[in-house]
């Protein structure tokens, strides 16, 4: 029996209000319709989700605008079941949209003449929706009409309007509201992500159903302690047959942690040492060919921070040189709602002026750990074993400083049947290896990630062998 016209419309309106709640729905729908994405310039015919991106002002007097791209989950896959990612990547000053967007874990990649798109068939949109923050403020699309943000950003500001960025995000998109949400990134958004969890899981706290429905991070080839950092990298590249014997040695010695900012003159010799003996490979992934192109990114000497020395080239694969050109395509930022302010300096993938003059930077991300690891929210840390600047030896010894009982030793995880890299599951940790990735997991090993990815949001130990052979049975 069909049910009267009117009872339907009461039911519609009844489930609008538990969806919106008390918001001003109106402007709401505005606002955001406002920062649909109908089309992007070289977009596939085929694409199947709901695109937005836009503005939120984080900073009213100093004139902060952070820039978003939110991509859904194809509605084929029921996007209002999947849960809300935030990814962020780091440098600092580097582009989640650049970056992660747009050669890692996004739907669309840019082909070689920098005017087109393709489908990446790995996307994590096909298991959660994502969004992308370009943060902080001069990164990317992001801007300031404050000139000195630029010169001042810091690890406590960045996290500060990142948070401000979602609450008020969260009101333009009411819909997202109580949605499982997850915060992950990588490289120094190993920083970015832990530290923007404490305060998301700090401030929901005596909030009995928070909006902002927090449920863990997950960081790849992270920046997490400083002591162990550097202990772990010189490590990795002796083991790796990347340095001498003797350059070593005296980076053991001379090359403290704690006075990174003033390094010893002993020290900085090593570096560049270790420098002249790695010879010409990409250090973000050091079994694979550099990018012979040239841009404005890879002819820069790009410190990642003054902080870490031996940070000192910039990931730039040939991807990061298609993606300046379209994202500086004036027809794509029209698309995107993006550069409304007219920001005088061109989009780059990395902006070098807040990087080279970052501020505040704790030595460990440690305690942060230690704290949302007691308040049982899920974390996991995963690193690509090909990568010599925040490489797998950094993130063992940090994560063994938190001296975490084991449940699983380490382990082999599979995918399609062969290898995929390692695991060990601890009280409150998951630390998971992949088998031949690089700096960014995601943009050397795919499918990889992917797995890595649903295996997060299931709350599942990595795939054992007898597992993948099941399922593909």
């Amino acid at each position: 029996m069909r049910r009267p016209l009117h009872t339907l419309l009461l039911a519609a309106l009844f489930w609008a209000f538990l969806v919106l709640g008390s918001c001003n729905c109106s402007k709401t729908t505005s606002d955001q319709e406002r920062d649909r994405i109908t089309y992007l310039p070289g977009q596939p015919l085929n694409t199947q989700f709901s695109q937005f991106s836009g503005y939120v002002t984080v900073n009213e007097t100093a004139g902060r605008a952070l820039f978003y791209w939110l991509t859904e989950s194809p509605a084929s896959q029921d996007p209002v079941e999947k849960p809300l990612v935030l990814w962020l990547n780091g440098g600092p000053g580097c582009s989640s949209v650049g970056y992660g967007a747009a050669e890692e874990i996004g739907p669309f990649h840019i082909n070689p003449d920098g005017k087109t798109l393709y489908l990446n068939p790995y996307s994590w949109n096909n298991v959660a929706n994502l969004l992308f923050l370009d943060s902080p403020a001069g990164v990317g699309y992001s801007y300031s009409n404050t000139t000195s943000d630029l010169i001042t950003a810091g690890d406590n500001r960045t996290a500060e309007d990142a948070y401000t960025f979602l609450v008020k995000w969260f009101e333009r998109f009411p819909q997202y509201n109580h949605r499982d949400f997850y915060i992950m990134g990588e490289s120094y958004a190993g920083h970015y992500v832990p530290q923007l969890s404490q305060l998301v899981y700090e401030r929901n706290k005596g909030i009995e159903n928070p909006i902002i429905n927090f449920k863990g991070f997950m960081v790849g080839n992270a920046v997490i302690d400083d002591y162990h950092d550097y202990i772990g990298t010189f490590e990795y590249w002796w083991t790796h047959g990347l340095i001498s014997d003797s350059t070593y040695e005296v980076l053991n010695k001379y090359c403290d942690p704690y006075s990174a900012e003033h390094p010893p003159i002993e020290c900085v010799g090593a570096l560049a040492l270790a420098e002249t003996e790695q010879g010409d490979i990409d250090a973000y992934s050091i079994y694979t060919p550099v990018c012979t192109q040239t841009s404005s990114s890879s002819s820069a000497r790009f410190k990642l921070r003054g902080h870490y020395p031996w940070m000192s080239r910039a990931y730039d694969p040939c991807t990061a040189n298609y993606a300046q050109v379209y994202f500086n395509l004036p027809e794509v930022q029209k698309a995107f709602h993006a550069n409304v302010t007219g920001i005088p300096y061109p989009w780059d993938t990395c902006n070098y002026d807040v990087n080279g003059n970052w501020g505040d930077s704790p030595v460990s991300m440690l305690p942060i750990y230690q704290e949302l690891i007691d308040a049982s929210l899920r974390i996991w840390v995963f690193s690509g074993d090909t990568d010599s600047v925040v490489p797998l030896t950094a993130s063992r010894r940090s994560i063994n400083a938190l001296k975490l009982p084991t449940k699983k030793n380490w382990y082999p995880w599979y995918d399609n049947g062969k290898v995929g890299g390692w695991s060990q599951i601890y009280e409150g940790l998951s630390l998971v290896s992949i088998l031949g990735a690089g700096h960014e997991v995601p943009l050397t090993r795919p499918q990889h990630a992917l797995t890595l990815f649903k295996s997060y949001l299931e709350n599942k130990p990595m795939p054992t062998l007898s597992e993948t052979l099941k399922s593909s049975s």
